[in-house]
Formats: C-alpha cells, sequence, structure tokens
C-alpha cells in the first residue's frame, strides 16, 4: 500500500457509516421515520464526504421503495402527496396558507385537484426541506 492521497472512495469510512446505521430495507412506519430523520440530518450538513454521499444516497433509496409500496401516490395527485408530508408532520392545511396566500387556494388544490405553481412548488420543496423534484410532477404544464 502506497501513501499515495487523492480524493477517492474510502471503503473504510463508508464501512464505518454502514456499521453505525445498518441500512437495511425498511419495514415499518418507525424505521421510515428513523431513516428519514437521518437523511435530513446528511442533507443538512455543511459539508459531505463522497462517503456521506453515497450513503444519503442508498438511504433515500430506501426510503422510496418503503413509500412507494405503503403510499403509492397516483401520478398527478398533489394533493395526496401534501397530504401524506402534512401527516408526517403533524401539520394540517392551514400550514400551506402562507405557501398558497389564502384558505380558499388551500381548499382548490385539495378539493378541485389543481396544479401546483412552480413558485409553489418551490415553497413547498423549502417548507417541508425535500427535494423540488417531489413537486415538479404536479407543476402545471406550460404550453
Amino acid at each position: 500500500m502506497s501513501g499515495k492521497m487523492t480524493r477517492t472512495f474510502d471503503a473504510k469510512s463508508y464501512t464505518d457509516l454502514l456499521v453505525r446505521y445498518q441500512p437495511k430495507p425498511i419495514a415499518t412506519e418507525a424505521e421510515n421515520e428513523a431513516a428519514i430523520a437521518l437523511a435530513c440530518e446528511l442533507e443538512h450538513r455543511e459539508t459531505r464526504s463522497l462517503e456521506e454521499e453515497l450513503f444519503l444516497e442508498l438511504l433515500i433509496t430506501l426510503i422510496e421503495k418503503f413509500e412507494a409500496e405503503n403510499y403509492p401516490i397516483p401520478a398527478g395527485n398533489a394533493a395526496s402527496m401534501l397530504q401524506h408530508l402534512m401527516d408526517a408532520r403533524e401539520l394540517d392545511k392551514f400550514d400551506l396558507i402562507p405557501i398558497f396566500g389564502t384558505e380558499t387556494e388551500v381548499e382548490k388544490l385539495f378539493v378541485s385537484g389543481r396544479a401546483i405553481e412552480i413558485d409553489e412548488a418551490r415553497k413547498l420543496a423549502e417548507f417541508f426541506q425535500v427535494e423540488l423534484s417531489l413537486f415538479l410532477n404536479f407543476v402545471s404544464e406550460l404550453e
């Protein structure tokens, strides 16, 4: 082993993360909540190592798999996805008024299933601290 140092993947550092967190397919709501909390913690770190990046990617894959199996979201239904995000954080529709402007606009989204505007999608991503891409399927298509 030569002592040549380049910014490469450090298997030991990654192994330490795996041993510490022991990721496995998520089976329960509690495991999912713990995985989400850990993913959020990693996502908000100022600097992540390459190993932490890969671990975060693995974690997100496990979370997405669990949620896809347990909370299938019909394509194009922003209301059900928002409801899930709100339920997970014990929020109600009133908590969304600052994003949509009025209670009426929030109701329209839930009742008539109106599309989300791109600026609303940005505010929602920030509010829920999730990726903007989560809302892009629901943004109204501009012809």
